[in-house]
């Protein structure tokens, strides 16, 4: 079964290939998306963060998923010398760089519980996958080239790990350096990153791309995480470790 749905404004898809999946099933995953973006989503009035924010729900209110992404916001914060900030300019919290990922780790744990072993989550580019694909083979996932998307320029097999790409080349300059005050992040246009989940991949994509330059290198040093990066220029550069990744 498949089927996508424009949810927290991307198209969210759903690839479950086992034999005793229905339309419930992917009912109910798409319905946990739903709900992620009434509790996240800066843009509703009514959302919990947005309720944060106006101070009317004390810290002791939040529920146990606005705790859980506001504690693996600071983590990484901590982690990544404050180049990962929700703190925006006008002092409101917004975790969306946290929240898409956290989204896709739970609807792929979702569906394991479910019992399926053959999926593959896709919300707005970053992905989750499980198992094999429609030919029994592993998941291959395409990094698209920033100047023209209808253009795969790598292919990458994250063989039951995550992707998550940050780039300015579809919404523009929107991840904010903390550091620096400024929107966008030097002439890098496009950074992907496979970790062992997709959670993983995309906290740290978007900390790497707002360090600019030297994002790839921060990448090169994390454990468990690989990297593509292309410039505006576009050359691209990847870490030593993706080869792994890479198509034999």
């Amino acid at each position: 079964m498949r089927e996508t749905r424009l949810i927290m404004g991307m198209p969210v898809t759903l690839v479950v290939l086992d034999a005793c999946a229905s339309q419930e099933h992917l009912d109910a995953v798409f319905e946990e998306f739903v709900a992620v973006d009434n509790c996240f989503s800066p843009y509703k009035e009514d959302s919990e963060i947005c309720r944060i924010n106006r101070g009317e729900i004390p810290e002791a209110g939040q529920s146990p998923g606005m705790r859980e992404v506001l504690a693996l916001c600071e983590r990484t914060r901590l982690e990544s010398e404050g180049f990962f900030n929700i703190a925006r300019p006008d002092g409101f919290l917004d975790p969306c760089g946290m929240v898409k990922g956290w989204a896709i780790r739970n609807a792929a744990q979702q569906l394991k519980r479910m019992g399926f072993e053959n999926f593959y989550v896709d919300a707005g580019g970053d992905i989750q996958a499980g198992g094999k694909n429609e030919n029994g083979e592993d998941w291959r996932v395409g990094i698209r080239n920033p100047f023209d998307p209808a253009e795969i320029v790598k292919v990458v097999i994250p063989r039951g790990g995550g992707v998550a790409t940050s780039g300015s080349y579809v919404r523009g300059p929107h991840i904010y350096n903390p550091h620096t005050g400024v929107y966008g992040s030097d002439d890098i246009v496009s950074l992907t990153v496979i970790g062992p989940d997709v959670l993983e991949a995309d906290r740290y994509a978007t900390a790497a791309f707002a360090m600019g330059r030297e994002g790839i290198f921060f990448i090169e040093r994390m454990a468990g995480l690989e990297g593509y990066e292309i410039d505006a220029g576009g050359m691209a550069r990847m870490t030593t470790g993706l080869a792994r990744y890479l198509p034999c």
